[in-house]
């Protein structure tokens, strides 16, 4: 894979995003994923049972990922196997569409709090219902800090390592794990298989990210604070990758984030990540935005670096 495609694909997601009106791998990986799911809580009896078949479920799925994308680039050459190429770089990353729809958010909130409620329940598996404006723009600038690892970082940095299949791969069990890998009554064992995959797929690219956030920290003159806050908080979070984004942009900002929160249903304790001396605000949520441009550009240049020996 030349230089050449990977910055194509990158110019092409700040460009247009993910329009609603194109069709994603995504959205197709979705539907895959909510068919197995149906079909595993039909036949599974028992816990053991869907354990057993959130197991099964991840290895046809990566299989899929991986086994499709290959044929596709096997049997082509010339403009189509270049097409392609470049469109599979594109779709797996997602920075403009984290961006557009943060300021969706920020936008609704700006309207009234049930618009922002309801705006925020689009990228949020939380229960959104209840929560006040500084909740609202917490729980955004969490998903913008974690998916800065998640839907940019890391796709990046499997794409280095595999090609456009891997961005396809991590993709598929990236989507698993937020389709099915909660801890709930009904997801417990059907995506425990899926999340433990996705934590180990993302624990050397969310420590990237934090590296980088914390660069990019030297733009808001918050450099020793983020390194200290990332030190401090990196592993105050449920999920042993996710923290360590988080613990960065709380640093950059000066915020507190984290808590507990309603998922479907039930409330989960969560730890806090975060000095907190100052107020969220919903400008904090374009100082995100910055931030993930700024990290993906050091994840780019520092791929072009490597690039060169």
């Amino acid at each position: 894979m030349a230089i050449n495609d990977l910055l194509l694909g990158i110019l092409l997601d700040w460009i247009f995003g993910d329009p609603y009106f194109m069709p994603h791998p995504v959205i197709l990986m979705g539907k895959v994923i909510s068919f197995e799911e149906k079909v595993a809580f039909k036949y599974g009896k028992n816990s053991r049972d869907l354990y057993i078949y959130g197991g099964i479920l991840v290895f046809i799925n990566i299989f899929l990922a991986v086994a499709i994308p290959w044929l596709i680039l096997s049997r082509t050459s010339g403009l189509v196997y270049k097409v392609f190429l470049v469109y599979s770089i594109y779709q797996a990353i997602s920075a403009r569409m984290l961006h557009y729809e943060a300021m969706k958010v920020k936008e609704a909130c700006a309207r009234s709090l049930d618009q922002g409620r309801k705006r925020l329940s689009y990228i949020v598996g939380r229960d959104t219902r209840k929560l006040s404006l500084k909740e609202i723009y917490q729980a955004t600038i969490e998903t913008v800090a974690e998916n800065t690892s998640d839907g940019v970082i890391a796709p990046l940095f499997f794409i280095c390592l595999l090609g456009p299949i891997g961005g396809y791969l991590y993709k598929m069990v990236n989507t698993m794990d937020s389709m099915i890998g909660y801890h709930t009554d009904r997801y417990e064992y059907l995506g425990k298989v899926a999340a433990e995959v996705d934590d180990v797929l993302n624990y050397i690219p969310a420590r990237i990210t934090a590296g980088f956030m914390a660069l990019v920290s030297i733009f808001f003159g918050r450099f020793k604070e983020t390194i200290k806050t990332i030190q401090k908080y990196k592993h105050a979070h449920l999920s042993p990758n996710a923290g360590y984004p988080e613990a960065a942009i709380a640093g950059i900002l000066d915020i507190r984030l984290g808590g507990g929160h309603w998922y479907f249903g039930k409330f989960i304790e969560k730890p806090t990540i975060g000095e907190g001396r100052k107020e969220i605000s919903p400008e904090d949520i374009s100082k995100t935005i910055y931030v993930l441009y700024g990290t993906e550009i050091a994840m780019v240049a520092f791929i072009l670096l490597i690039s060169l020996f």
